[in-house]
């Protein structure tokens, strides 16, 4: 017999009928220039900084530029909002600034703008929300209206990754003048797209800034691009076979599977730096638990099949990961990670000699995939962990986790597509606000891997970092995600493997 989140999808093809004899065949808004899209999650505040979701990251990409830019595909950094760049010291970046750039209000872009906007986000009372995005950073200094020197606080040899990320340029004066509260209202960038309308937590209507400078980026083709959240799958699948949505992004794998076998739809499946994992609270944060002792939480990895995970419900290019970071990330070392096979009675009898012999009952915590998260409480209760499931909007769950409210969760990183272990190992594990370990050891061998400028160094302490991680099992890290893509035949786009959707390289066939 089929278990519940096996049976994720099968009602698909009745949804879909009915929407298609409904509504007959409409399609895509291609006559107006407007590309429809849906996105799942409500997005909190559309200021980059003030938000931590994917589709944060896919806004803040198209709305604003950073100084530099990284190639998807070659990833090859090129120059943006910067000409040029240089070290001047360990810890001491210049950059020769594009000159002739105006921002989306009609401000001129100038060292001004770098100064304030750094200036501004590496200060910890400022209260950017993923703060390792941004407190590598000290200050900037203005040297003439386009040369700007950013000076770190220590030694930090990925900040060229991540000024090519999440850290993007504000218009000084605008942003003095409104703040984050204002920027989410009435974004402004100096993107490839302007921001006409925002409907928080409901819309966003995107026009091509016809004014874009010679961007690595590329000039977008599609003139507008109408966002709107509807956060239950089969919604959106009706819609798009009403005509009036145009692309969906992050679809089951079932689902897609089905649209796959439709002429009507092009369904393009990619990997992506997404990691899914159980975090338990080893460090007590939330009360007397039993996931502060260590054989509990070897039993949790035991009891997780994660080959079947990964067969069964993500399917396509996920893989099982058993590091707390993505493979491909510079310094996220699996050899030096202690893998868990699937072994049921192995984690019974850890959890009768931690003194659990009828187990006992958790909360767990989980924002996302609620399918996959019922296939893992199956595995749980099956050897005597029950749970208590509280499903969350993601903003709620990232607040409890960081007041050290929640014991045990299952979540997810995408590391801002960062190809640096710094930006998933680092952000959780060196006694910030997301940290439920607080391994003193963990912490000595991360500070040293992310300050040092010598990569054989940097990749001997993360394996360090990661061998103690995994050998205390702080994390039950389970797979990779993958990415599908499903968009009308009108559409024509080619993902790229860091999950962010660039409505920049969208063309209309």
């Amino acid at each position: 017999m089929k278990t519940s989140w096996q049976k994720c999808g099968q009602g698909l093809a009745g949804v879909l009928l009915a929407a298609t004899a409904a509504t007959g065949a409409a399609w895509a808004d291609k006559a107006n220039d407007t590309l429809r899209v849906a996105f799942t999650k409500e997005l909190e505040n559309v200021d980059s900084y003030f938000n931590s979701s994917r589709e944060g990251v896919v806004l803040q990409r198209a709305v604003w530029d950073g100084l530099i830019y990284r190639d998807p595909a070659t990833n090859e950094y090129k120059g943006n909002l910067a000409t040029s760049w240089e070290w001047i010291d360990d810890t001491t970046l210049e950059f020769k600034l594009r000159e002739g750039v105006t921002f989306h209000n009609g401000e001129a872009f100038n060292a001004d703008d770098v100064v304030y906007t750094v200036n501004f986000v590496a200060k910890a009372e400022n209260g950017v929300k993923t703060q390792r995005n941004v407190n590598w950073m000290e200050s900037a200094e203005k040297v003439d209206d386009y040369t700007v020197r950013i000076h770190l606080k220590e030694k930090f040899p990925a900040a060229i990754e991540f000024l090519s990320g999440p850290v993007s340029m504000y218009p000084d004066e605008y942003y003095a003048e409104v703040g984050p509260s204002g920027m989410g209202l009435e974004p402004v960038g100096t993107g490839p797209y302007k921001v006409v309308s925002v409907v928080p937590g409901q819309r966003f209507v995107l026009e091509r800034n016809d004014s874009y400078h010679d961007s690595p980026k590329g000039q977008p083709s599609i003139a507008n691009v109408d966002i709107r959240t509807i956060p239950d799958v089969n919604t959106q699948m009706a819609e798009l076979f009403s005509g009036t949505l145009d692309l969906i992004w992050q679809v089951p794998a079932d689902q897609a599977g089905k649209l796959a076998e439709m002429d009507r739809f092009t369904v393009k499946n990619e990997s992506t730096m997404r990691v899914g994992y159980l975090t338990m609270d080893a460090a007590g944060r939330s009360g007397d638990t039993p996931f502060t002792d260590l054989r509990v939480r070897r039993a949790v990895n035991h009891a997780i099949n994660r080959e079947e995970l990964v067969e069964a419900l993500l399917k396509g290019a996920s893989r099982v990961v058993s590091t707390p970071c993505f493979p491909s990330q510079f310094g996220c070392v699996e050899e030096a990670a202690t893998t868990y096979e699937y072994d049921p009675k192995k984690a019974r009898a850890l959890l009768a000699e931690a003194g659990y012999p009828d187990g006992f009952t958790t909360e767990l915590h989980a924002y996302r995939n609620r399918d996959y998260a019922e296939a893992i409480m199956s595995y749980l209760n099956a050897v005597g962990i029950k749970t208590d499931f509280k499903f969350l909007q993601y903003s709620a769950l990232r607040d409890l986790n960081m007041k050290g409210e929640v014991p045990l969760a299952f979540l997810t990183w995408g590391s801002y597509s960062i190809n640096d272990a710094s930006a998933m190992v680092s952000q959780f594990f060196k006694h910030g606000s997301l940290d439920d370990a607080r391994d003193d050891q963990v912490l000595a061998d991360l500070s040293v891997a992310d300050s040092s400028t010598d990569p054989d160094t940097r990749v001997a302490h993360y394996a360090k970092a990661i061998e103690r991680i995994t050998d205390q099992a702080y994390w039950a890290p389970m797979f990779s995600y993958n990415t599908n893509y499903v968009f009308t035949n009108e559409v024509d786009y080619a993902p790229t493997p860091d999950e962010v959707l660039r409505f920049t390289t969208m063309s209309w066939q």
